[in-house]
Order: C-alpha cells, then structure tokens, then sequence
C-alpha cells in the first residue's frame, strides 16, 4: 500500500498515513449540532456540507482511492416535508458548486441508491456530474442518496434472478463475486473503514453487504464539528488494527 504523508492539522502536527483504500462515512449529528445551539435542524445540515468540503479535500491529499458518504437513507424520506426540501436544495447547491472542483482535481463523481426517488432536476444534476468526471482517474467519491442496504440486496437479488429466468445464468454459477458485481457499489472494493460520528453505534441500513470485514470507528463528535484532526485520528485507529479476514493471528504474520 502506497505511503500517504499530510501535514497541517489543527495542532500542526504531521501524520504519515498508510492505508485505508476506501472510507466510508455516516455524517450523524446535524440535527443535535444545530438543536444545542438553539437553532432550527436545517441549519446542521447547511454546516454539515462545509465538512464535507474539508473532508473530501483531506481524503482527496491522503490519496484514497474511494470516499463513500451516507447522505441521504431511504428511511430519510420519513422526516418532516420541509426538512427533506431543505435536503434537496443543499444536494443541488453542493452538486453545482462542486462540479468545477471535481473536474479540476480529478475526482470521479458516483452515487449510489434509488436516485430516481429524488426531485428530477437533482437527477439531472447527478446524470451530469457523473458524466462530465466519468473520465477522471483520481479518488471516487459516492454519495448514496435515497440509499439502503436491505434494499441494495433485494435489488441485486430480483436482477440475479430475473437472469436466471431468462436462461442467462445457471443457479449454480451464483457465487459471492457475482453477486457482488450486481450491487450498486459494484466495482468499488468494499470499505476498509466506516466511520460514524455523533456518538451513535450502529451501522443504519449503510453497505450491509459490503461492510462484513470492514473496521467501524464510531466518534462522539457531532458532524458540522467533525474536525481534519479527528478524520485522521480514525485513519490512524484503523492503521493500528489487525486485519485477520477469518485467519489466525498466526497465519498473517505468516503471510
């Protein structure tokens, strides 16, 4: 794995990064942020996308490969009407303002999820921003949108068995990579790491399939206050893990 150096933390403290490949996060606390200072909830989600900004930036400098981040659930669609339009224009005004930066810094733009659940000018948005970075080569950043793991399988299990009807596939050539490349996420490699702040400890519907050796990192730090400093502290947190995959401890230093 290649070395990763980044400098400049709050503290001007300098990190030698190594690994992971690809981050995934579940941008929690909003809502509480803005609820403590007295202020309405959808002003938590217009502070959150300032931490998007840095983070991705921060990711883009450690030179991941993937960023995926949990933006919107298929469960999300439950909250109060006027929530979920404030959602929607901060998704527009993050994808319009964003658009030059993804192209100017090699970004590769992807989502995830049931986009056409979203408002169809959004959906254009998202077409174009996919296709206008579809050929950079740098890190890949997902926001999974309208997005729920359960549903994910289901999805890819109705199109696997859809080809099984049709003739196109035997059941007995199902196994776990063909199953995988009929996910959403499919070719990204599953997450290395998920972090989830806000103090919550638990996953939330988000890359169930794709999560089952990923390391989890749950930080008590609400989001709009989730800090360059406290990303690379969970990157290092995952660095100091052994990563077994069902080995024994002696089979990795083996290997």
């Amino acid at each position: 794995m290649a070395l990763r150096t980044i400098t400049g933390t709050r503290k001007n403290r300098k990190a030698v990064v190594t690994g992971p490949n690809h981050v995934a996060i579940i941008m929690d606390g909003n809502g509480r942020w803005a609820q403590n200072r007295s202020l309405p909830r959808v002003e938590g989600h217009w502070a959150g996308v300032k931490v998007v900004d840095r983070i991705v930036t921060l990711s883009r400098k450690l030179k991941l490969e993937a960023l995926t981040l949990y933006s919107f659930s298929d469960e999300n669609w439950n909250r109060p009407s006027a929530e979920i339009n404030t959602l929607m224009k901060i998704l527009s005004f993050y994808l319009k303002k964003e658009l030059r930066r993804m192209k100017e810094e090699n970004i590769c733009f992807n989502t995830i999820g049931h986009i056409e659940d979203l408002p169809e000018t959004i959906q254009k948005l998202i077409h174009d921003s996919i296709e206008d970075t579809r050929d950079n080569t740098g890190m890949v950043l997902t926001l999974a949108l309208s997005y729920g793991g359960r549903q994910e399988i289901i999805d890819a299990v109705k199109k696997i068995a859809e080809q099984v009807r049709s003739g196109q596939l035997r059941p007995v050539e199902i196994d776990l990579p063909l199953f995988g490349s009929f996910l959403s996420t499919y070719p990204l490699p599953d997450p290395d790491l998920i972090i989830r702040t806000s103090g919550e400890r638990r996953i939330s519907n988000f890359l169930l399939y794709q999560s089952a050796y990923t390391e989890l990192f749950y930080s008590n730090v609400l989001w709009p206050d989730f800090s360059d400093e406290d990303f690379l502290n969970a990157i290092i947190d995952f660095q100091g893990r052994e990563r077994r995959f069902g080995m024994t401890q002696e089979q990795i230093v083996k290997a």
